[in-house]
């Protein structure tokens, strides 16, 4: 039992400092050198269609919309699989403490009570803090595509830019943190399983979140990317 305790201890946040970690540095590049990132890129991109797009003009409006309908579509969906997922888990939770004893083995990790809720309850908090993520970035983005289409003088000085960078940062912090969830589901296959999960979840991200720097590079960056 202390050879289970003792991987439950070290693996699971040493997983967790490692996403957090990787999540840190993506943050600190986006505020300095956010023409590394996906994420600056793509800001930079929001902002000169933002500001080159006429404010009212009933020819542009449709422009407006489908443009955000696809993030609204993602960000929705996101939502509804994180409160399904949510659901089923609440489920499932009491025929796996039923089945805990069949997995005595010290290397799925410690089957006290305790420990069984915290695996759940860390996994339970993450689906339930992406759903609200999620649902606070379409309340946003509903909102800047109506001001994106609306009248007026009082939309000049960023306000609408900020509304709508707030709902495309909110709509990947939902998608981020449903990730996070599932290493943690995988919690109940042992504490190994979440540190790998977390490493292959970390160099996913990197492939997405960072651009190629080396101008010589280019064409094979454009081929992978």
């Amino acid at each position: 039992m202390s050879f289970a305790v003792y991987l439950d201890t070290i693996f699971v946040p040493l997983s967790l400092f490692i996403t957090v970690g990787y999540h840190a540095y993506l943050c600190h590049t986006i505020k300095n050198k956010p023409s590394r990132t996906t994420y600056g890129v793509h800001k930079l991109k929001r902002t000169t269609w933002t500001l080159n797009l006429n404010q009212g003009d009933a020819s542009k409006a449709m422009l407006t919309v489908q443009s955000l309908r696809n993030t609204l579509m993602r960000t929705i969906l996101t939502a509804t699989i994180t409160i399904l997922i949510h659901l089923g888990l609440a489920a499932l939770s009491n025929n796996s403490y039923n089945t805990n004893h069949l997995l005595r083995s010290g290397f799925f990790g410690s089957k006290s009570d305790k420990i069984f809720v915290l695996k759940y309850g860390s996994a339970s908090l993450c689906l339930v803090m992406s759903f609200i993520f999620s649902s606070m970035a379409i309340g946003y983005l509903i909102d800047a595509n109506f001001l994106m289409n609306a009248y007026g003088e009082f939309l000049s000085g960023g306000h609408t830019q900020t509304i709508l960078e707030r709902g495309f940062t909110l709509a990947l912090v939902g998608n981020r943190v449903l990730c996070v969830a599932v290493p943690l589901m995988l919690w109940m296959l042992g504490p190994v399983a979440v540190l790998l999960a977390s490493l292959v979840l970390v160099f996913v991200w990197h492939e997405f979140d960072f651009v190629c720097k080396l101008p010589d590079n280019h064409k094979q960056c454009m081929t992978v990317k």
